[in-house]
């Protein structure tokens, strides 16, 4: 089950992590800074394919990005 809670906590962390702004992150995977941001705050939900694209930027499965699992890999 999507956990937005969880969600928004470990993008900002991956985020921070690699050290990247809104903006950089929003130009890796094709969307804005405001939806990235938007996210990060538990507003909204990515589609599935951009959750796709963040589990495969940041090497990490998909569960673990939504909290189905504590397992980066």
């Amino acid at each position: 089950m999507f956990s937005q809670e969880i969600f928004a906590a470990r993008l900002k962390m991956l985020r921070k992590e690699s050290n990247l702004t809104l903006e950089k992150l929003g130009n890796e995977i094709g969307v804005s800074k405001q939806a990235v941001g938007r996210w990060e705050k538990g507003e909204r939900e990515p589609m599935l394919k951009t959750l796709w694209a963040l589990a495969d930027f940041y090497e990490v499965t998909l569960d673990y990005l939504v909290g189905r699992t504590d397992q980066r890999k």
